[in-house]
C-alpha cells in the first residue's frame, strides 16, 4: 500500500511540475509578446530620453535628499541591492495577501513601477507583470539606480492630476520640489502608493498615517532617527 501511496505522489509532483513548467512557459511567451508590442513604436531608450526632455523634468540634484531616501524606505527598501525585482519581498506580499485575503500587496520595485508607468496600464494581470520584467531587465542593465529612481520620481502619478514631482510640489505645496519641507517631502513620498487614497487633498487621517508610516519606514531603515522624526511630526503638526 505504501509503494502505491509512494508512486501516486511522485506522479502528482511531476505533473505539477510539468503544469508549473507549462505555465511559466505560457507566461514568458505572452509577456514577451506584450514587451515586443509595448516596445514597437518606441523603445526603452527612446521613451527615458522623451522623459528626460519634458520641460517639467527634474533631477536627483533638484530634490531634497530627505525625499530620496523616504521614497526608497516607503517603497522599495532593498533598491540599491536588488536586480530590479525584490523576490523577498514578492514572497512577503504574497503571504500578507492570502492572510489578508485582499491581495492588495504586489511587493513591486521602484524599477517595476517605473516600467509600468513608461509603457503599461494600471490593468493587473499575469501576463502584463511578465511583459513589465523585461522592460525592467533593460533599464537595469543600462542605466544606474539613480538614474532609474530620477526617471520614477518624474513619472510616478501623485494624485489630483500630477504626474511628476515637480507638479505635485506646485500643486501641493506651492513650491519647487527643493523648497519642500521635510514635513512635505515625507508627506508626498507616501503618496504614489495610493495616490486616489493618500493624496494631500483627500482624508486627513488616512493621509496622516500613510505619513507616519513613512516615518517609521525611514527610522527602521535608519535614514532619520527617532528624534527627527518627531521633530517632522511637531511641524506637521503647526502646518
Amino acid at each position: 500500500m505504501k509503494k502505491v501511496l509512494k508512486k501516486i505522489l511522485k506522479r502528482l509532483i511531476l505533473l505539477l511540475l510539468l503544469v508549473g513548467l507549462c505555465f511559466s512557459a505560457f507566461l514568458i511567451t505572452s509577456g514577451y509578446a506584450l514587451y515586443k508590442e509595448a516596445t514597437k513604436h518606441q523603445s526603452v531608450a527612446e521613451k527615458v530620453l522623451s522623459i528626460r526632455r519634458n520641460e517639467d523634468y527634474v533631477t536627483l540634484e533638484e530634490i531634497p535628499d530627505i525625499y530620496e531616501k523616504a521614497v526608497i524606505s516607503a517603497e522599495d527598501r532593498r533598491f540599491y541591492k536588488h536586480i530590479g525585482v525584490d523576490f523577498s519581498s514578492v514572497i512577503r506580499a504574497l503571504f500578507a495577501n492570502l492572510k489578508s485575503g485582499d491581495f492588495s500587496q504586489g511587493g513591486s520595485t521602484i524599477t517595476q513601477q517605473l516600467a509600468k508607468n513608461m509603457f503599461f496600464s494600471q490593468e493587473k494581470s499575469l501576463s502584463r507583470k511578465a511583459a513589465e520584467l523585461f522592460v525592467v531587465y533593460q533599464l537595469e542593465d543600462d542605466y544606474a539606480k539613480d538614474v532609474i529612481l530620477e526617471l520614477y520620481i518624474n513619472t510616478v502619478y501623485y494624485g489630483d492630476g500630477y504626474y511628476c514631482i515637480k507638479d505635485a510640489a506646485k500643486g501641493y505645496f506651492n513650491c519647487s520640489p527643493l523648497e519642500m519641507s521635510d514635513y512635505e517631502c515625507t508627506l508626498l513620498a507616501g503618496v504614489p502608493n495610493a495616490p486616489s487614497v493618500y493624496a494631500p487633498s483627500k482624508n486627513r487621517e488616512v493621509t496622516k498615517k500613510r505619513h507616519e508610516y513613512v516615518l517609521d519606514s525611514m527610522v527602521k531603515t535608519k535614514a532619520i532617527t527617532k528624534a527627527e522624526k518627531e521633530r517632522i511630526l511637531k511641524s506637521a503638526e503647526n502646518d
